[in-house]
């Protein structure tokens, strides 16, 4: 036991033992750097040094192109060849299966391998030949609920009616709430439309712009020339978005609502259908809901 201690602190005295290394001038002999160190430091120190060497090593190569260049590693270019050249592969042998087996069918048409058989026609028309009495023509639920869907979605299509007399299909310029209708008695040979401020205005037609300016009355007013003697006019826009003289598609924002003029109180569209020069109810072709 006495040997066993004696050699672990020889051991021990070896380890810790301080040595000076020290950088010298060859031609003066001067002290540079020096350095105080022991067998334990140096020993720790290279193996530290050793593992990060190692892990910065294991790093670079697994993320980095640079494992391409070690034996066993395939270029991500060269695997994604690979993978086409496997679906080509694939294609190719369906095509030259399907080749084949059209080869065959010729091959055995040639030979007369094949039977020819004969049908009967009339047989295949009575196969599918119906009683009308047979058959219940009373609508099912879903048939009905499709019908219902039809109809509701008709009352709203914006190209069910036509102007009388014209071929001019109209589309809504907006939807909202009928504030005042058209009445002759009154002189209001419009429609006013409540609809929220700065919402868009569409043509209800293709034409051209014959008027947009602002008056005094109206404010922002915007007059369009359609096909069939048909003219629209938009009046109390907040702004407008087409000028005189531009051709304009049914369906096109050329302004959008607003308050402006004296003859108004509050965000809406008064809205104008004139034919051969006499108004017309608008209400009559257009459904502003």
């Amino acid at each position: 036991m006495a040997k066993k201690g004696k050699k672990r602190k020889e051991i021990k005295r070896k380890l810790l033992h301080k040595y000076r290394l020290v950088i010298l001038n060859e031609s003066t002999f001067e002290e540079k750097i020096s350095f105080k160190l022991n067998r334990l430091n140096v020993f720790v120190t290279g193996t530290i040094f050793i593992i990060v060497l190692i892990a910065l090593t294991t790093l670079l190569i697994a993320f980095t192109p640079l494992r391409e260049y070690i034996p066993g590693y395939s270029s991500t270019k060269l695997k994604r060849q690979a993978t086409e050249l496997t679906y080509k592969t694939d294609s190719l042998v369906t095509v030259l299966n399907y080749t084949n087996r059209y080869l065959e069918n010729v091959r055995m048409v040639l030979r007369g391998d094949i039977e020819n058989t004969e049908t009967n026609r009339d047989s295949l028309f009575e196969k599918y030949k119906l009683d009308p009495n047979t058959i219940n023509l009373t609508p099912i639920k879903e048939d009905l609920e499709l019908r219902e869907q039809v109809e509701l979605e008709d009352k709203y299509n914006l190209f069910e009616r036509t102007v009388e007399g014209t071929r001019t299909i109209l589309f809504p310029p907006v939807s909202g709430e009928i504030s005042q209708r058209y009445d002759v008695n009154q002189k209001h040979f419009a429609v006013d439309v409540t609809t929220p401020k700065d919402s868009p205005v569409k043509a209800v037609a293709n034409g051209t712009v014959i008027f947009a300016e602002w008056t005094s009355d109206t404010g922002n007013v915007i007059i369009i020339e359609h096909e069939d003697d048909l003219i629209s006019a938009y009046k109390h826009c907040g702004s407008l978005n087409k000028s005189q003289g531009e051709h304009v598609n049914a369906g096109e924002v050329v302004a959008s609502v607003g308050n402006t003029g004296e003859l108004t109180t509050g965000p809406h569209l008064h809205f104008e259908l004139w034919k051969d020069g006499k108004p017309i109810d608008p209400q009559d072709y257009i459904d502003f809901n």
